[in-house]
């Protein structure tokens, strides 16, 4: 056998005794021909006669390092569960049942989740699983030209980081704040109240509740965490708080320590970070359904109201709710599903995520509203009165006050506190994963051995960005994010992804590539949803939002007109991404404007990139 210069080039593991082979080279393969046939004075190698038997072992290899996958099948699905079981469906979810019809608001939420949320779920899966890669490098091999789909997730994963972990900023300030006997939003007596400040404890029956009275519990989340009443609103925005800095520093520490080595290190952090909110919650319903009045906020929240099954807001509610629960469309879905091994069969992934996701939501619902009808209770208020509140003040004001009168009130605020964290840092951990993942899978000479200082740089810009929801006026920041920068600017990303999917990759390729990964064909159902149907709910939801732009309001501080100019542009920011990158494709792209559209939506191969041995015997 000859040593050739190939031998060099050839990695250890596929020629252990490069100079005992005789190498041999096609395209896309190494193969390694062992020339250990005996002659008959007993020698090897060149020795051997030219008759001789000969086992030739054809490796396919690739040069490139190869890619990670999950330690462990459950690192994957507790990462996928943690990602989309989030804060929304704590705060979300419950309110917006009891707002639109109860218990009938169940129908259409499982309608929307069967026929839009999963399917879409499915299909995300899929794709990142059999292609093995983020979702920027992945529109080669469906669409090229909607490739700008990539970088405008990529830009509404940032806008998302600069406001989600603010939340979680607070959370941690009140989680300090929690480590004394007394909490401090349980009393009036501290130097940020007012003198409407009323401390309406369970022992305190002599206290009237009017409609000017405001909780410690308020007072401490408005003037003493968030400090809105030193802003006058989005046009002055005021100082940084120094305490809340600090709190979002110490988040983003723990976030970029947890996924600077890559699923390797974060599948093993999901281990805590998704599990610990499912005992705490469970904690949380065992108390609350003990509490006196309990059973008034769970009639409250499940009584049906069949006749708001009639308007169309309860429809477009459950469509959005389902959506932005499940997560598709930014990128993540693609990101672990890429780090699969190929055969895993991701249909049963995604049918038992979905649903462990649906079900945390509802079981939520009882863990707020059973402690909604104990405030209700106590104050001799209506449940509707008490549960006003939406968002991040269900959380910090109405579930905090609960808290602050129950026996053991410390125990359970430092639990509490903790859940919230854990529920918002897997969530960025997977946010922040479909960035880098889908940086390091576009451009891998560059930045697939700079990982970690990739990463660095990305919290940094990030940290960066939040600063302006750190100010005095932070929170009127986040609510416009959080209304403009990802809802319409994702869902219509996600409309895209679907066509480009089923219409131009081709449902028929798209089930033959499933039918290859997972040894089964998709049935009717999924193909008529992927064609049809989830195009038809994200557009309902789109044109819903156009049709009915929502009425920013947070505390007493409505939004001028300008900020709704500025929340649009802010959204077409990243989405402006998918226009730009078709007309740079095709001013690029070589031929004819008909070749260079012929080549525009033709996919390039992924290779056969599955088969690991040929053996075969050769003379």
């Amino acid at each position: 056998c000859s040593n050739t210069s190939l031998s060099s080039r050839i990695p250890s593991s596929v020629c252990p005794a490069a100079r005992s082979y005789s190498l041999l080279e096609s395209p896309g393969t190494a193969a390694c021909a062992a020339g250990t046939a005996s002659g008959p004075g007993g020698g090897t190698g060149s020795s051997a006669p030219l008759g001789g038997l000969r086992t030739l072992m054809v490796q396919q290899t690739s040069l490139d390092r190869p890619r990670e996958t999950w330690s462990k099948k459950m690192d994957f699905l507790l990462s996928v569960i943690g990602y989309a079981v989030d804060l929304g469906n704590v705060w979300r979810f419950p309110y917006i049942c009891y707002q639109n019809g109860g218990g009938a608001f169940l129908l259409p939420y499982l309608l929307m989740a069967v026929f839009g949320g999963v399917p879409l779920f499915y299909m995300e899966l899929a794709l990142g699983q059999f292609h093995r890669s983020g979702c920027i490098s992945i529109w080669k091999h469906i669409c090229p030209i909607f490739k700008g789909i990539g970088f405008a997730i990529c830009i509404i994963a940032l806008y998302v980081a600069f406001y989600y972990n603010t939340i979680m900023a607070w959370a941690l300030y009140y989680l300090l704040s929690s480590f004394r006997p007394t909490l401090p939003w349980s009393t009036c007596t501290n130097p940020w109240n007012t003198a409407n400040c009323n401390r309406y404890m369970s022992s305190d029956h002599n206290v009237s509740w009017s409609n000017t009275s405001t909780s410690p519990a308020e007072e401490f989340y408005t003037r003493q965490v968030l400090q809105v009443h030193l802003s006058p609103g989005l046009h002055e925005l005021g100082s940084i708080s120094w305490q809340l800095a600090l709190c979002l520093l110490f988040i983003f520490t723990i976030v970029y320590f947890s996924i600077w080595k890559g699923v390797k290190t974060s599948g093993k952090v999901v281990w805590v970070t998704a599990t610990f909110p499912y005992l705490v919650l469970l904690i949380l319903l065992i108390r609350g359904a003990t509490l006196p009045g309990a059973w008034r906020g769970v009639v409250f929240y499940l009584k049906p109201d069949w006749e708001k099954l009639l308007s169309t807001t309860v429809w477009i509610d459950a469509a959005a709710q389902i959506f932005f629960s499940l997560g598709p469309g930014f990128g993540v879905l693609l990101a672990f599903a890429s780090y699969n091994p190929f055969h895993n069969n991701c249909y049963k992934d995604a049918l038992v995520t979905s649903s462990v996701n649906c079900l945390t939501s509802f079981l939520s619902g009882f863990v707020i509203f059973t402690v909604l009808g104990y405030m209700a209770e106590m104050r001799q208020q209506n449940v509707d009165a008490v549960a006003k509140d939406a968002g991040p003040s269900l959380l910090f004001i109405i579930y905090a006050e609960a808290i602050a009168n129950m026996p053991a009130a410390t125990f359970f605020a430092i639990i509490f506190f903790l859940m919230i964290i854990m529920l918002g840092l897997d969530s960025t951990f997977a946010g922040l994963e479909g960035v880098i993942t889908a940086m390091l899978d576009e451009f891998p000479h560059l930045l697939v051995k700079r990982r970690e200082w990739f990463v660095f740089g990305l919290v940094c810009v990030c940290y960066l960005g939040a600063l302006s929801t750190l100010t005095y006026g932070g929170a009127y920041v986040v609510k416009l994010f959080e209304e403009y920068a990802t809802g319409p600017a994702v869902i219509t990303v996600v409309l895209l992804e679907v066509i480009a999917v089923s219409w131009f990759y081709g449902t028929n390729r798209f089930c033959n590539d499933v039918q290859v990964m997972l040894g089964f064909y998709p049935g009717c159902f999924w193909r008529v949803c992927w064609v049809a149907i989830c195009p038809c709910f994200l557009l309902f939801i789109i044109i819903s939002f156009l049709a009915f732009p929502p009425e920013v309001r947070l505390f007493e501080y409505q939004y001028p007109p300008w900020t709704t100019v500025l929340g649009y542009c802010i959204g077409v920011s990243s989405f402006i991404c998918v226009p730009a990158y078709m007309v740079y494709y095709l001013l690029n792209a070589k031929g004819t404007f008909k070749q260079r559209l012929l080549k525009s939506i033709t996919p390039v191969p992924s290779g056969d990139s599955h088969r690991d041995f040929i053996v075969t015997n050769a003379v």
